[in-house]
């Protein structure tokens, strides 16, 4: 394979890329936050610190820690992968708890507006010769009153084989599996790609401390990342998952739902147009569609 990795991915490096993604898409859509809710959240949550030091006793040692710890988060970029790792899916539970259509799920820190728009069916951006299953992801996007949704968008993007996201580790192409999709006039796509990867989080920075002292792992399930949206509905933020992938049921991220596990099959008719060896697997899945 060609443009292969040579350099190894580390958290500082992903976790800045990460922090200044997050940065100029706060730059671009920063709204001014309400004083009373910021009193709320902010009072709850500093007494929520308050009980735990009191419930468990906490030493000035273990303060200390914290502390310096917290300090090292910033120092490595780390924040947004610690949020979204660890925060991000219960934001997103209470944020969704009223949607009637399809599940949505977090975005995670490596996701990248503006990567490049293909047609109803497309082959996403990759290298030539780019290992991994291919796989063949298709479905339709409707309204939740059975409309077909013309023109509705499929934003994608995932790991390669390797576990490695573009833009967040070196010697990727800058749009290495990542697509805006525009569905048919009936709301149709196929998309064909490669199975991603499961992957460890970034392990050698602050996070990786933390995972190694409280003795969990660093896994995440192979999955699909993606933005499904289309006018006059709401957005939709999503990941998909592969029925018997290793950390489906012990996600670090707590960010796998029932209803998001696909259930691949092998490819009985044409060819992997191209891609990785053999002809790989397909799926289905049917974005269904909230009223804006």
């Amino acid at each position: 394979m060609t443009d292969i990795i040579t350099e190894q991915a580390t958290a500082a490096a992903s976790g800045a890329a990460a922090t200044e993604q997050f940065r100029t898409r706060q730059r671009e859509g920063a709204a001014d936050a309400d004083t009373q809710r910021v009193d709320t959240l902010a009072t709850d949550l500093i007494t929520a610190v308050h009980d735990v030091v009191r419930r468990h006793k906490v030493t000035y040692a273990e303060y200390d820690a914290l502390k310096a710890w917290l300090i090292h988060v910033g120092q490595d970029g780390e924040w947004p992968l610690f949020l979204d790792v660890w925060i991000e899916h219960v934001v997103e539970e209470v944020t969704s708890e009223s949607r009637e259509g399809s599940k949505g799920t977090i975005e995670g820190p490596y996701y990248v507006p503006d990567a490049p728009r293909l047609p109803a069916e497309a082959t996403l951006p990759m290298r030539e010769g780019e290992e991994g299953t291919p796989l063949l992801f298709q479905g339709q996007v409707t309204s939740v009153d059975g409309t077909p949704l013309s023109g509705a968008t499929v934003e994608i993007w995932h790991a390669d084989n390797d576990g490695y996201y573009s833009q967040f580790a070196p010697g990727l192409p800058e749009w290495n599996l990542r697509g805006h999709v525009v569905a048919d006039d009936q709301g149709d796509f196929k998309i064909h790609t490669i199975h991603p990867a499961p992957y460890q989080i970034p392990t050698d920075g602050s996070c990786g401390r933390l995972i190694a002292a409280a003795g969990w792992h660093a896994w995440r399930p192979a999955h699909l990342h993606l933005k499904v949206s289309a006018p006059g509905h709401q957005l939709i933020t999503t990941q998909l998952y592969f029925q018997g992938g290793s950390h489906v049921g012990d996600d670090i991220a707590q960010a796998v739902k029932p209803e998001l596990v696909l259930a691949p099959t092998p490819v009985v008719d044409g060819d992997a147009n191209g891609i990785g060896n053999g002809n790989g697997n397909e799926v289905t899945y049917d974005f269904v569609l909230d009223k804006a």
